[in-house]
């Protein structure tokens, strides 16, 4: 038991292990020290009593000979166990990918809590670029249980929350949460808590928080958590007309509902206003959230990684519930960032607003419509920059996907044969939009001046990018970290515009001899 307690650079050799789930040894020592950091990493089922619990449980540790290890919950479920009704297995945040395998199936899963898996095994197939046989077995190796089994699983998750949270009658319940029938949720939830939704409601000891019109659940995030970061940065990038941000909550006018995402401490709460026809699928507004708030980050393996950095580590030690924030629409996400080329943040929220103006729906116009608008004269930017839009624009309406679902080598090489938008402008959308957790925005001014005042050198693009070589595979949190500490800094100045990724135009004009690249 003592041996999880112990400093880091011990737990951290333990974590690796138990990303195997069939290291018995590891994830038995996990399961003794009942540490919440191993959490969603694996299942525990015990044979006996035909139950699977976290490794955090509080029970009394079970004999090793009755213990089994599981990849997910449903892994456990489909050899007949049921989630323990102490410690709630079933809310346990997802485990991060650590391989390419592991990345895709996560992905698959992220589709498959949006709804997508709705559409059959095929649809998601299509949507991961892989077959349905070797999405199954990608699912299978990684979780245990193929995608119908996980679709099932997620979908009564979500429903359990729903019961235990909110008064909404059971049958709009069971649609809230992806089932296709009543009888559908009643044998789902059976099967997965051996009860049924009214007993549990009945069972409840504590009445929910309701409000007219709206439906709120608190999901689980993993911990440290730093929300507030988020909100800062969704501040700083609201599209006008679409999204109110403040210090305790961000509001999000959906196309059909309003989603107002709140963080605390102990989760992250998602409230969403009721349509007036009946019809309701929280999935889409519980995917959106999670994706926003990065609720899944790997901290613990972050903290392993980067925390004894000599730079980075006294900032991830003041913030180390560091989260990748993550653009609440993929287009609008990656428009705005083609917007910031050679702009201030307020500058490219500025020319967000003129888009924005120019559709009569909450946010900007479609990609269809940008393809063919006069950008130029819309919003006063140069002709490069329109250009890069359109074609943007163009690729998105033709298909390129930007969903976080979406492949993140195969959209970069994508975004990178498009005219006007090179590197930083690339992977500045792979890492707010697809939120991968490697994306490095090369040549970022902000980032460089970070480095400089940590330093006190003045590092060329170069010489950035080679030093971000040594935080892979978390360049991307290592990114914020640096952007939080270029904020907190009182100088130099806050709002400075990005690289460039595309040449300016030719100036004939002799420059001023103070003037260098960043301050162009």
């Amino acid at each position: 038991m003592s041996d999880l307690r112990q400093p880091p650079a011990c737990w951290g050799d333990r974590l690796r292990a138990v990303f195997d789930h069939t290291d018995f040894e590891a994830c038995y020592a996990a399961v003794a020290s009942r540490d919440r950091r191993f959490d969603g990493r694996f299942i525990t089922g015990v044979l006996t009593t035909g139950i699977y619990c976290r490794p955090s449980c509080p029970a009394r540790t079970p004999l090793r000979p009755n213990v089994r290890f599981f990849p997910s919950p449903a892994a456990a479920q489909g050899d007949g166990l049921r989630a323990c009704r102490r410690c709630r297995p079933e809310l346990a945040p997802d485990a991060p990918g650590t391989d390419p395998a592991s990345e895709t199936a996560a992905r698959a899963l992220q589709l498959i809590d949006a709804g997508v898996g709705d559409d059959g095994v095929g649809a998601l197939a299509q949507a991961v670029h892989l077959s349905p046989r070797q999405l199954q077995r990608v699912l299978t190796t990684t979780y245990g249980a193929g995608p119908a089994a996980l679709s099932r699983t997620r979908r009564v998750r979500l429903a359990r929350m729903l019961v235990d949270q909110t008064d909404l009658p059971l049958t709009r319940v069971a649609h809230a949460a992806g089932f296709g029938s009543v009888r559908q949720f009643n044998d789902s939830f059976r099967e997965a808590f051996q009860t049924t939704p009214t007993a549990v409601r009945r069972a409840r000891t504590s009445t929910p928080d309701t409000q007219a019109g709206t439906v709120t659940l608190t999901l689980p995030v993993r911990h440290p958590f730093d929300g507030g970061a988020v909100l800062s940065w969704a501040a700083l990038h609201a599209v006008p007309s679409r999204d109110d941000v403040d210090g305790h909550r961000w509001v999000r006018q959906g196309d059909d509902a309003t989603i107002t995402m709140r963080p605390h401490p102990d989760g992250l709460t998602v409230s969403t206003t009721l349509p007036d026809d009946g019809s309701l699928d929280l999935r889409p507004a519980v995917a959106l959230a999670r994706h926003c708030f990065d609720t899944d980050a790997d901290v613990d393996a972050v903290r392993r990684d980067l925390g004894q950095d000599p730079l980075l580590g006294p900032i991830l030690r003041r913030r180390p519930g560091t989260r990748i924030p993550g653009a609440a629409s993929p287009f609008e996400g990656a428009v705005r960032v083609v917007l910031g080329q050679q702009v201030s943040a307020k500058g490219a929220t500025t020319l967000m607003g003129r888009l924005a103006a120019l559709s009569e729906a909450p946010g900007i116009p479609a990609a269809e419509t940008l393809a063919q608008a006069p950008l130029e004269t819309l919003l006063g930017i140069p002709g490069q920059r329109a250009r890069a839009l359109r074609a943007l624009a163009t690729a998105h309406a033709e298909g390129l996907d930007l969903r976080p679902s979406a492949d993140v080598t195969t959209t970069v090489e994508a975004l990178l044969a498009l005219p006007g938008i090179g590197p930083w402008t690339a992977h500045s959308i792979a890492l707010v939009v697809l939120r991968h957790p490697d994306a490095w925005p090369t040549g970022d001014l902000a980032l460089r001046r970070a480095v400089g005042g940590l330093t006190g050198t003045d590092p060329s693009t170069a010489q950035l990018d080679a030093l971000a070589e040594r935080w892979r595979p978390w360049r991307g949190y290592a990114a914020l970290l640096l952007w939080h500490h270029h904020l907190d800094t009182p100088t130099p100045p806050l709002d400075t515009p990005p690289p460039v990724d595309t040449p300016p135009p030719v100036d004939t004009t002799p420059p001023a001899p103070a003037t260098t690249d960043e301050d162009r």
